[in-house]
């Protein structure tokens, strides 16, 4: 990720305490937040595929891209909300994440190996 989008995180987050504080009720709207923009992409990929009848197609999948982005960064602000550094996080989570992707050879089938039953 950019330098930009570094510097928004913490710049956000600061912003938000200043407007609204930092207590549990706001870290939880912060956090609820993450939800709200998801349901965002959901309309939108609904208005990509022209789902509502009423309203036919209605997003393109450039708009669908933005509401995602918007979850990143909600999410981002979160965590950096609950005190911890949402860079050191994500980088952490995709370590794992990579990590579970390692391809490994699998299991040797043990009942080739001991030969037909009988």
């Amino acid at each position: 990720m950019t330098d930009t989008i570094w510097a928004l995180i913490p710049a956000a987050t600061q912003w938000l305490d200043a407007a609204n504080g930092r207590d549990e009720s706001e870290l939880s709207y912060r956090i609820l937040k993450v939800t709200e923009e998801a349901g965002e992409v959901a309309s939108a990929w609904i208005g990509v595929r022209g789902q509502n009848p009423r309203k036919g197609t209605t997003h393109t999948k450039s708009d669908v891209a933005a509401e995602l982005a918007d979850v990143v960064i909600t999410a981002l602000v979160a965590i950096e909300s609950l005190g911890l550094d949402a860079r050191a996080t994500l980088e952490t989570t995709a370590a794992k994440v990579h990590a579970r992707m390692t391809i490994q050879d699998p299991p040797a089938d043990t009942h080739e190996a001991a030969g037909p039953s009988a």
